[in-house]
């Protein structure tokens, strides 16, 4: 498989770069931790453009260590004041249990996947409230950074503040 339709729709996409010699911080102030799901446009949804916003994102939109990290950079050097933290609808993380996405993962591959801790989640609502409280409680995050859980909708395009 090539990369060259890619690489040509990029360089139609520089023609018109506007965002060069931009410092990186959130502009607006916002994080945003949601899911891969390509039916989520985190800017366009909370009406927001490239350079806005620091957006994280990983299966089921998860608060992981990983996503920690970055939340601890942005509160800390990239003027992030607001994190929301972001699930969705018909989201397939929330839809299998551990065992069954491993073993989609295993018949596909050919590999044992049990192994891997894929994080589905049970329960989106106290999911949500418990990554909200895991990004709280974080000792480098200060109190002043104000920090909502939502859900987001696929069919309508609304978000739902659930923390």
């Amino acid at each position: 498989m090539s990369f060259d339709d890619l690489l040509d729709a990029n360089r139609s996409y520089a023609v018109d770069f506007a965002h060069g010699g931009f410092d990186g911080i959130a502009r607006s102030g916002v994080a945003m931790v949601t899911c891969m799901d390509s039916r989520i446009d985190p800017l366009a949804m909370i009406g927001l453009r490239p350079g806005d916003a620091k957006i994280l994102r990983n299966p089921g939109g998860r608060v992981t260590d990983q996503v920690l990290v970055a939340v601890v950079l942005g509160v800390t050097l990239l003027q992030v004041e607001r994190l929301m933290v972001v699930q969705h609808t018909r989201c397939a993380m929330a839809s299998s249990t551990e065992k069954e996405i491993q073993a989609r993962i295993a018949e596909k591959t050919g590999q044992d996947a049990s192994w891997m801790s894929l994080g589905v989640i049970d329960d989106q609502e106290t999911t949500i409230r418990a990554d909200v409280h895991k990004a709280r409680s974080h000792p480098l995050v200060p109190d002043s950074v104000e920090i909502g859980g939502f859900l987001y909708d696929v069919d309508t395009g609304l978000l739902h503040q659930l923390a």
